[in-house]
């Protein structure tokens, strides 16, 4: 089903074309393979970037797509709904170039063009092994040394881990908590940065992420982002719209189970009839419709908030906790319409479903977006 959209621009409108047309041409048809073989799609991650779809919210001036939150959505929607692990990896990228974009200097922002122009990818380096929800907690720790930071620890869970070209990194330069964390970031090839094997994953296979080493890695001090002592701060603004991009992945998500189920219910025939056609399916797609319906609801009104320049922490977290929470039950519900079928790999409900499950996890958990939530009540 193509939903029907009501965008800001004429531009807006060509893109989300554009989007379908290489949704449709390059991801689809591929998806199930690469997540088959848990083989990363590089080259299609680059296809994606030449269309200029690597740097959608940032500005033109910095190399980026110039276009409001409210029309970047809506393109991960559409990726997410062809192949969710390009969709997710557009926002990491997304979030990863983010502390330079808004915190950067003169400097730092020139190299903004490189960053967004498509060719290369950037890692967000914040969880670790023992720190994963308790972000202010973290271990790894940068010290000066002359003009430099030395840095040593280990991230987890670091999307496009081994593959990126720059890694944006939150590390300890001062004492605990949340106030002795700075923002650095780095080159891939610098020495001491090592990436660990992949994860081996349920779901976005084509994408695991992988642990990433850093022993005596030298970081230049030009690349300190923010000044000392503001790299949790910087951290928490970049998830409040990381936390947008994933649920618009999980808006895109639903949508294709909720077509794919309705589709095969339409077809399906049983006691003489299309399975469509008793309550027990009909009600339940009809369902699963209208919480996905909800969620983009909820997602896009965060956007607009924020391209209004007003605060959206909450709504963030409210849209990726509900469309997450969506698309989990939004799949579980599609594998149960197609029956046995949607438990073999011949359908891809079953590889929806379990991808689902991740949504529920990144960017913050959906118990952390509920203590965000209802601490602010």
């Amino acid at each position: 089903m193509t939903v029907d959209r009501i965008l800001p621009s004429d531009e807006a409108y060509e893109l989300l074309a554009l989007t379908r047309e290489i949704a449709g041409r390059e991801l689809a048809p591929q998806a199930a393979g690469f997540e088959a073989r848990g083989e990363f799609p590089r080259e299609v991650l680059r296809t994606v970037g030449r269309a200029g779809l690597l740097g959608l919210p940032y500005p033109e001036a910095d190399g980026g797509g110039g276009q409001p939150y409210e029309v970047y959505l809506q393109v991960l929607e559409v990726l997410a709904g062809a192949w969710l692990a390009i969709a997710e990896g557009v926002s990491v990228h997304t979030l990863a170039c983010y502390p330079v974009a808004a915190h950067g200097t003169e400097r730092q922002r020139k190299m903004l063009p490189d960053m967004l122009g498509g060719e290369t990818l950037g890692a967000y380096c914040l969880s670790e092994p023992q720190g994963g929800s308790d972000a202010a907690a973290l271990a790894t720790r940068a010290v000066a040394d002359g003009d430099d930071w030395v840095v040593n620890g280990t991230k987890a869970w670091i999307t496009h881990g081994g593959r990126a070209g720059f890694y944006t990194i939150f590390c300890r330069t001062g004492g605990p908590g949340s106030r002795g964390i700075s923002c650095l970031f780095a080159d891939a090839d610098t020495p001491g940065i090592l990436p660990q094997h992949p994860e081996r994953m349920m779901g976005l296979r084509s994408s695991a992420p992988a642990q990433i080493v850093f022993d005596d890695a030298r970081i230049r001090g030009d690349r300190l982002v923010g000044g000392e002592g503001a790299g949790f701060r910087i951290a928490m603004e970049a998830l409040d719209a990381g936390r947008l991009g994933i649920a618009a992945c999980a808006v895109g998500l639903a949508q294709a189970a909720v077509d794919y189920a309705a589709a095969y219910a339409r077809e399906r025939q049983q006691f003489g009839r299309p399975v469509a056609q008793f309550q027990g399916v009909a009600f339940l797609l009809a369902d699963m419709a209208t919480q996905v319906a909800a969620a983009r609801a909820i997602t896009l009104a965060a956007a607009r908030r924020k391209d209004a320049g007003r605060p959206y922490s909450i709504e963030a977290a409210q849209a990726k906790l509900f469309a997450t929470d969506t698309a989990m039950k939004v799949t579980t519900d599609a594998v149960q319409v197609l029956g046995g079928y949607g438990f073999v790999s011949d359908h891809p409900v079953e590889r929806w479903f379990r991808e689902a499950k991740v949504l529920q996890i990144v960017e913050g958990t959906n118990q952390i977006q509920r203590l965000v939530i209802s601490r602010s009540l």
